[in-house]
């Protein structure tokens, strides 16, 4: 792995390119800012770089014994590079998301020839059958627009670490079911399983936001709702109805209530929780 802090140069094939050549290159990139890519069809018998896609070794994929996931998702070259490296840029349970959510469907088209639409989208890349210019001048052109896609969505998985991080300390000081944050961080897919009935969080409008947690990842099934007659009340009819006075919003399908205070916010949940018992 040292040597691997090293890599100035890697090769990959010329010609045409795909989705896991162009995206292998621009993990490469954010890995090694300064390494030099260079493509060809015959892997020069001095090269002293990492190779990929192309010539048969730890991070091509064309050989007969192909690696495979447990799942049964072929690796690719990108997937084989982001098992070596990936936990350089997550951690790695991280790591292992980002694998099945977005390499492990480039890495699945590239084997199996099946539809991917950001596959297809780098596709369009390559120079048309009419088009002049040099080939490579057009894969760095993609690569510049993997990188780009990459470096977000890494972003959006280091945010979720530090929302976790975040997430595990809140919990510790949780009472009766209510998850009161700190600001607004992604929580609901994360505390399915969870105690969690309620969080609040401050409004970017001022005020606190409440929101009821989910049974399922996959569905908006509310563990326990806020009073279906609240839904989508206006302010002053909420407030009568729900005798709380600081009680300003209850969103139509009832997945967000507003509140001036945070003790009324508390109040809303508490109250829905004893009307769903």
């Amino acid at each position: 792995m040292e040597e691997m802090m090293k890599i100035k140069k890697a090769f990959t094939h010329g010609g045409k390119f795909h989705s896991d050549d162009v995206f292998s290159a621009a993990l490469l990139r954010i890995l090694f800012p300064e390494i030099e890519i260079i493509r060809g069809f015959v892997i020069p018998e001095d090269f002293d770089g990492l190779v990929f896609d192309i010539g048969l070794g730890a991070f091509d994929h064309h050989q007969e014994e192909k690696e495979v996931r447990e799942n049964g998702c072929p690796y690719a070259a990108f997937g084989l590079l982001w098992r070596e490296f990936g936990t350089r840029l997550l951690n790695e349970e991280e790591a292992l998301l980002f694998d099945e959510s977005f390499i492990q469907p480039l890495d699945y088209s590239d084997n199996t020839g099946e539809p991917c639409d950001l596959a297809r989208r780098i596709s369009i890349f390559n120079p048309s059958w009419d088009e002049e210019g040099d080939a490579d001048e057009f894969f760095f052109r993609a690569v510049d627009i993997a990188q780009a896609i990459l470096e977000r969505q890494l972003v959006y998985a280091k945010g979720r670490e530090k929302a976790n991080l975040m997430l595990e300390e809140a919990m510790e000081h949780m009472e009766n079911h209510i998850l009161i944050l700190p600001r607004f961080i992604p929580w609901k897919k994360y505390l399915v399983d969870s105690e969690v009935y309620f969080a609040i969080f401050p409004s970017e409008r001022g005020g606190y936001n409440a929101q009821p947690a989910i049974e399922d990842a996959e569905e908006e099934i509310f563990k326990v709702p806020f009073p279906q007659e609240w839904w989508g009340k206006p302010k002053e009819e909420l407030q009568k109805i729900s005798g709380i006075e600081t009680l300003t919003f209850c969103h139509a399908t009832g997945f967000l209530l507003a509140a001036d205070t945070l003790e009324d916010a508390v109040k809303a949940c508490e109250e829905a929780m004893k009307i769903e018992n």
